[in-house]
């Protein structure tokens, strides 16, 4: 009996162990895999509700290069977000768009969406069906090897590149995997355009636009990608910022976009930038209203015109807007934060900002914003209204004392943004002009305290 009872033992010991040895070698393997779990992709919550909104508001329309890929990121964000069967049913759109797009039922696009869904299933405790989709990967990286024997197949580059433009800054890597990609594969004309995209994105806040190379590679991509829209429409602002006149052209463009379907990809929003900035902020009006016109209930839409008419009003000196269009101005800020309810931080401070300058309710703008310093926001978020807050308090309040201490916060944060840039900024001109000694000190010795870098 005792033998008997001792044998029984040893075999579950060795079932667990071999039980254990299995779980570690399939963990080993899903960590080899080139997916959204392994790209050390790790959002905050408030930048997974801005990429939720921002990937529904690019619209799921047949012939959009990316569908496959725009599918695979809202799959990791729902997973992210513990909305796991968002998560699976997004996964298997993008496996659907892929074949669609690539017009056949298999390929190497097929590696990054499979591995996530190895993951998914690793997730929710299915481990056959990750081992399942493991066989799959491995079966696909067989039968499509990469051209390029120490890298990894260029459909995997360039949706990590794709998929990293919207997490990191650094520009430098984003590249290196579009040029990796574009050099083994040249044929494929989205790459190039997307390649050109993330260049000009580190120029985000240049005044002056981006540098003689980049604005080369998106006229050529340009010319190779004609139909893509948002392009055009980036590649018209940069050269507007270099002092190029292209009002004829902008609105050619903006006649075609109001002829396609509302997609966040078509280059509306850059077209109403350039309209307000080089045209005039009321046509940029009339153009975003024209749109509604056509889809009146395009949230989209309504975000942009709410963008122009704060904008209106910001720039309005003294009162000098109409009724009617500060009236119109709340009302569309109001319901743009109803539509995008976790992502509305900018709108709720541009609606504050409307009530001062417009001079229609200072005290309305202040309980905004005490709602906003009270509630419960990351570290980039609360950076952001601190240092808006501190505008507001020396624009509007007059308060210039309590203005420098919320500079003062948002410079503290140690998150490097426009935001942080700016504050300590204007904190460093404080310490050289400002008329009182004990401030120009008090704020000296915080700047001197202040981590590196900055």
């Amino acid at each position: 009996m005792g033998h008997h009872v001792t044998h029984v033992l040893i075999v579950v010991i060795l079932f667990s162990i071999s039980a254990a040895q299995s779980q570690t070698t399939l963990v080993s393997k899903l960590e080899a895999l080139q997916c959204h779990f392994t790209w050390d992709l790790d959002p905050s919550r408030s930048k997974l509700h801005r990429l939720q909104d921002k990937l529904e508001d690019i619209g799921t329309e047949e012939g959009n290069s990316w569908l496959g890929h725009i599918y695979n990121l809202r799959g990791f964000v729902e997973y992210k977000m513990k909305n796991i069967e968002n998560a699976q049913s997004f996964f298997n759109k993008a496996a659907e768009a892929f074949c669609q797009l690539r017009n056949t039922d298999e390929g190497p696009w097929l590696v990054v969406n499979y591995g996530n869904l190895a993951w998914l299933h690793h997730h929710l405790g299915d481990e056959a069906e990750s081992e399942a989709y493991l066989s799959k990967v491995d079966a696909l990286m067989n039968k499509y090897p990469s051209p390029s024997q120490d890298e990894l197949h260029p459909e995997i580059y360039a949706e990590k590149a794709w998929t990293l433009m919207e997490f990191t800054a650094d520009k430098e890597v984003i590249e290196e995997y579009f040029e990796k990609a574009i050099r083994m594969q040249p044929d494929m004309v989205e790459w190039k355009t997307s390649y050109a995209l993330a260049s000009m994105n580190a120029f985000k806040y240049s005044s002056t636009g981006v540098e003689a190379e980049v604005l080369e590679r998106m006229r050529i991509a340009k010319e190779q990608d004609p139909e893509n829209l948002y392009l055009a429409a980036n590649y018209l602002v940069q050269r507007a910022k270099k002092g190029e006149k292209v009002e004829d052209e902008a609105r050619e463009l903006a006649q075609k976009v109001l002829r396609n379907p509302v997609s966040s990809y078509r280059g509306f929003k850059a077209l109403i930038w350039f309209y307000r900035n080089y045209v005039s902020v009321d046509e940029a009006i009339d153009l975003v209203e024209e749109a509604l016109k056509k889809h009146p209930d395009e949230r989209y839409l309504k975000k942009c015109a709410a963008i122009c008419y704060k904008q209106k009003i910001v720039w309005c000196r003294d009162g000098c807007t109409e009724k009617s269009v500060i009236n119109r101005a709340i009302t569309l800020h109001e319901e743009v934060i109803s539509l995008y309810p976790h992502s509305s931080l900018r709108m709720k401070i541009d609606l504050a900002n409307i009530y001062a300058k417009s001079g229609y309710s200072l005290a309305k703008a202040e309980q905004i914003y005490q709602e906003l310093l009270e509630s419960d926001l990351e570290p980039a978020d609360k950076q952001m209204l601190y240092t808006q807050y501190a505008k507001h308090l020396f624009c509007n309040q007059k308060d210039s004392n309590r203005s420098i201490e919320y500079y003062m916060k948002a410079a503290e944060i140690p998150h490097q943004s426009q935001f942080r840039e700016n504050s300590i900024k204007t904190l460093t001109s404080v310490r050289d002009k400002n008329r009182s000694q004990e401030t120009r000190e008090k704020v000296g010795e915080f700047l001197r305290n202040l981590p590196e870098p900055y």
